[in-house]
C-alpha cells in the first residue's frame, strides 16, 4: 500500500519511509530518519535526526523523539536512536538521542508501551515488551530489561538498571538497581517480595515461582552477605535464580533491599 503524507507535513532529505506509513498533519520529520513499514506518525510529532522507528509502530501527537541529548558534555557528536517494532509511544513524550558517553545510543526494543509524558534520556536501553505508564522520568543511562512494568510518575536515577519482570509501584523514586522479578516501590523504593502476578501471567511453572522464592529468602530476608548468598545459589538448576544473582553481582550502584 501507499504511504500517505499530510501535506502540512515537513520532511526535510534524506528520510527513508516503509510502506503504508501514515504521516499526519503538521509532523516534522528531520534528515537521516528511516520509518518502518506500517508506522503511523500521528499530527504534530516531531522526528529528530538520526533516529530509526521499526514497523507497526504509533507515535501518537506531539510526541518528540530523537532529539539532542540534554546533557552539556554533548558537542554535537554523531549519536542515534532506535526504536524497535510494534512499540506505542503516547502523547507529549520525549526521547533523546544518545551521546558518546553511552555508546552514542538510545534503544527502544520492540513490542513497548510508552504511555504519556514520559521523559527517556539519553543513552537508555529498554528491551522487549516493556510498559512505562504516565509521566515517568528516566534519567540517562538506565537499563530496563525485557517485561519490566514501571508505574505511573517514577523518577529513576542515571545507570539505574531495572530486571525482567520486575513491576515498580507508581510515584516511586528509584535511585539503585532493581532485581528481575520483584516488586518495588516507594521513595527511596524497597523490594515488597517478587512479582508474582506478573510471574504467573507469563507462564512461570509453580516449581519455577517456588525456586525463585527461595531464592528471594535467601538474599534478601536471610543475614548473609550477598557475596555468601551467592556462593550458596550459583549452581541454581534455574536459570532466572542464576540470572538474578548475576544481575545482582553485576550492580555498579547496588541494589535495592528487601523493606
Amino acid at each position: 500500500m501507499a504511504t500517505d503524507i499530510h501535506p502540512t507535513a515537513i520532511i526535510e532529505d534524506n528520510v527513508e519511509l516503509g510502506e503504508n506509513v501514515k504521516v499526519g498533519p503538521y509532523v516534522n520529520i528531520k534528515s537521516n530518519v528511516t520509518i518502518g513499514d506500517n508506522t503511523v506518525i500521528e499530527p504534530n510529532a516531531y522526528i529528530g535526526s538520526y533516529t530509526k522507528i521499526g514497523k507497526s509502530c504509533k507515535i501518537f501527537p506531539s510526541a518528540v523523539v530523537g532529539t539532542i541529548p540534554q546533557d552539556l558534555k554533548f558537542k554535537g557528536e554523531f549519536s542515534e536512536l532506535i526504536i524497535g517494532d510494534n512499540t506505542t509511544i503516547r502523547e507529549f513524550c520525549m526521547i533523546n538521542r544518545g551521546t558518546k558517553g553511552g555508546g552514542g545510543i538510545t534503544k527502544i526494543g520492540n513490542n513497548n508501551l510508552i504511555m504519556a509524558y514520559v521523559h527517556i534520556a539519553h543513552d537508555c536501553i529498554l528491551g522487549d515488551n516493556v510498559i512505562v505508564a504516565n509521566a515517568v522520568q528516566f534519567a540517562g543511562h538506565v537499563t530496563v530489561e525485557d517485561n519490566a512494568v514501571i508505574g505511573g510518575m517514577t523518577a529513576i536515577h542515571q545507570f539505574v538498571r531495572i530486571g525482567k519482570f520486575a513491576m515498580i509501584g507508581g510515584m516511586s523514586g528509584i535511585a539503585q538497581d532493581i532485581a528481575p522479578f520483584c516488586l518495588a516501590a516507594g521513595n527511596r523504593a524497597t523490594l515488597h517480595g517478587l512479582n508474582l502476578v506478573g510471574l504467573k501471567r507469563a507462564g512461570f511453572t509453580n516449581e519455577e515461582i517456588e525456586r525463585l522464592k527461595e531464592a528471594y529468602k535467601i538474599v534478601f530476608k536471610s543475614k548473609l552477605r550477598f557475596e555468601e548468598a551467592y556462593e550458596k545459589l550459583k549452581n541454581s538448576p534455574s536459570k532466572n535464580v542464576i540470572h538474578m544473582i548475576e544481575f545482582l553481582k553485576d550492580s555498579s550502584r547496588g541494589f535495592v533491599r528487601d523493606r
